[in-house]
């Protein structure tokens, strides 16, 4: 895949990816990343998803709170709040219309 395409991609539908995978359960920034990777969206650095968690975080859309590790040290957990469920709500719609409409477009695409 085109790395500068895959990182535009990415920029645009991380937040809401990371909303999507926090009001299934709460999670720190590390294990974020792995699930990112496993869902497919390719290796998602901290230097990417950090910024992105302080975003959310500061408008409200998720809370974060440190814990004692088990093994190691504390970590940052993060869950989605209230604000949080709608705005993904409404993000979920809007990108099925969107989504949608590029597939509309690529699937008129001729084979050659």
């Amino acid at each position: 895949m085109n790395q500068e395409r895959r990182a535009q991609w990415l920029r645009g539908v991380l937040d809401l990816c990371v909303l999507a995978m926090l009001a299934r359960r709460e999670s720190y920034g590390y294990e974020l990343s792995q699930a990112l990777e496993a869902a497919g969206l390719g290796p998602v650095k901290g230097g990417t998803l950090y910024p992105v968690l302080l975003r959310l975080q500061r408008a409200g859309l998720i809370a974060a709170d440190w814990r004692e590790g088990e093994a190691g040290p504390a970590r940052k957990y993060y869950r989605i709040t209230g604000p949080g469920h709608d705005v993904l709500r409404q993000a979920t719609a809007d990108w099925g219309r969107f989504a949608g409409g590029v597939g509309a477009i690529l699937r008129e695409v001729p084979a050659r």
